[in-house]
């Protein structure tokens, strides 16, 4: 069996051009041996993983032998030493060190000293070796290598050229991982790489160590379904998918999806910071001018365009800013799920218009769901006949068999008379077209009959859950006029408004029932009858007082208040 050699030792750069995503550094360093312009003391400080240590070896090498070709067998050739300063940390090993720098090369120009993680030499190691690189010999050069530049001590630093190492970015990550996709002959799906890439977070060893992870899953065949279910990552979809069924306001699916993910081990924190990151690309995604900060492939973008042109600007910016602060109570909170499944709920709610919105908070109450839920729709349905009812609907969803005339109405459903619809935010326009009757049966029918049809209404509102509408048409006995014009009290203005919403459907039942297509119904608002239904203490008090004068006086002796 062949030995297998980790991707990260195996495409382990052998020159400057080799190394990925810092350009700016290696440019650098050539010109320098170029030029003759090397310090004799240098730093490379930055993130693991982005190509510290490969640049000092490959420096090395440049050093002592201009214009020869560099084999794989020889890395430490040509007086090149490469110490741990983790396990070399000790005042003792930097005086050995000293004593081994007075020595000139046997071969070649330079002595090249590569002293790895140098953070972790003791502060009397620091001093011990402060004069040796102040002033090494011409024969030597020091190159030093860190993760954590803050840990070494100012009197070093001044004292070498230092050279600050980025990470490496996605794309940059992607498409040298796509080279390595040719050379090991593997067909790699684009978004695949980029999740690679982007769980690297700018370390190239990290992505080589998660390729190699990845191929030995899937084999020569990389999808991005196998990548997140080895990578165990949440993928874009689900993202799409919950922000979509957000911006439809479906709090029952938002939190049986929010469940599904928690099902599959996720936790609900990782979650949220991915969708506050979701909601922040989609926001990158609504402008020309921000769209190259969108990091993701090309299949991922075109999703992103798309759905951006469904979130407004406020919805994102809000959805975002409830996400950062689940984020920030996470750790704080007894009840963890909760809190997000709160946070999701105020999300799904930001769009809805149906109710006015007392708080910033504001979550659809549940009776909203119970009238969509199929059960409701079930108990809802109609009786259909000849002639059929035709519920309030959408002009843009026109039925296309009609064989009876009927009322089209495109104002909003309005379950029944609360105090939230008292309240409503905005007036809904209302856009009622009556058809021509003139040429429709118009059936002589009694007021006895009339009465019986309309408290047989009645009681099929009741039957429907519609108490609201069945306890306003109940109010009054409806009185039938000339030409068919049956009219109807009401004992206030809101309730005048309510019934108006509802008369479409009174009238079809009606024009069914008495074969009368010239049926006219008005709601006449009477205030005498409004007075029977409510008396405030001060009307009660006034209406004795006529009765009683002697009332009034005794309120002013006893001097009492109302």
């Amino acid at each position: 069996m062949e030995h297998f050699i980790v991707s990260a030792r195996k495409y382990r750069p052998k020159n400057f051009e080799d190394v990925v995503g810092q350009q700016a550094i290696t440019n650098t360093l050539e010109n320098a041996i170029k030029n003759n312009h090397l310090a004799q003391a240098l730093l490379f400080t930055g993130p693991r993983g982005v190509g510290k240590t490969s640049c000092a070896r490959i420096l090395a090498k440049k050093i002592n032998q201009h214009n020869v070709e560099i084999s794989g067998d020889e890395d430490f050739a040509f007086n090149i030493f490469e110490l741990d300063a983790a396990s070399n940390n000790s005042v003792d090993d930097i005086r050995s060190l000293t004593d081994q720098v007075r020595i000139p090369p046997q071969t070649g120009k330079y002595k090249v000293y590569i002293i790895d993680e140098v953070h972790m030499l003791s502060q009397a190691a620091f001093n011990a070796f402060l004069k040796t690189l102040e002033e090494p010999p011409a024969h030597t050069i020091f190159i030093l290598a860190t993760t954590e530049k803050h840990k070494i001590i100012p009197t070093i630093l001044s004292r070498c050229q230092i050279f600050d190492f980025k990470r490496i970015g996605v794309l940059d990550a992607k498409n040298y991982l796509k080279i390595i996709c040719g050379k090991e002959n593997i067909t790699a799906d684009d978004d695949a790489l980029h999740i690679i890439a982007q769980k690297a977070d700018g370390a190239m060893r990290d992505a080589l160590s998660i390729f190699d992870r990845v191929v030995s899953f899937s084999g020569k065949n990389l999808t991005r379904e196998a990548v997140t279910e080895n990578l165990n990552v949440l993928d874009y979809d689900t993202y799409f998918n919950m922000t979509g069924l957000l911006l439809e306001n479906k709090i029952p699916d938002v939190l049986n999806a929010f469940n599904t993910i928690l099902g599959k081990g996720f936790e609900g924190h990782h979650f949220i910071n991915g969708l506050a990151s979701h909601f922040r690309d989609l926001l990158v995604a609504k402008d020309k001018a921000t769209l190259a900060l969108l990091e993701v492939g090309d299949t991922a973008k075109k999703k992103y365009l798309e759905q951006a042109t469904k979130a407004s600007i406020p919805f994102l910016m809000q959805s975002i800013s409830k996400a950062n602060d689940c984020d920030l109570n996470y750790r704080s909170s007894k009840n963890q799920r909760l809190l997000v499944e709160l946070t999701l709920m105020q999300i799904a709610s930001i769009t809805f218009d149906g109710e006015k919105k007392k708080s910033a908070n504001y979550i659809i109450p549940a009776t909203f769901f119970q009238a969509l839920s199929p059960a409701a729709k079930e108990i809802s349905k109609p009786i259909q006949k000849k002639p059929e009812a035709v519920q309030s609907q959408k002009l843009e969803e026109p039925k296309p068999k009609v064989k009876t005339p009927v009322l089209k109405s495109a104002e909003k459903r309005s379950s029944s008379l609360s105090l939230k619809s008292i309240h409503q935010k905005k007036q809904e326009k209302k856009l009622v077209v009556e058809e021509n009757f003139d040429n429709h049966p118009k059936t002589i029918f009694t007021e006895k009959l009339l009465q019986q049809f309309w408290k047989e209404y009645v009681d099929l509102l009741n039957k429907k859950g519609e108490r609201s509408m069945a306890s306003i048409v109940g109010t009054d006995v409806p009185r039938l006029k000339q030409h068919f014009k049956i009219s109807f009290t009401v004992p206030n203005k809101l309730m005048q408004d309510q019934f108006k919403k509802g008369r479409p459907k009174l009238l079809n039942f009606l024009r069914e029932k008495l074969n009368n297509y010239g049926i006219k119904i008005d709601a006449i608002l009477n205030e005498t009858v409004e007075k029977k239904f409510a008396y405030t203490p001060l009307e009660k008090f006034n209406k004795l007082k006529e009765k009683n004068p002697l009332l009034e006086k005794l309120r002013q002796s006893f001097e009492l208040d109302m």
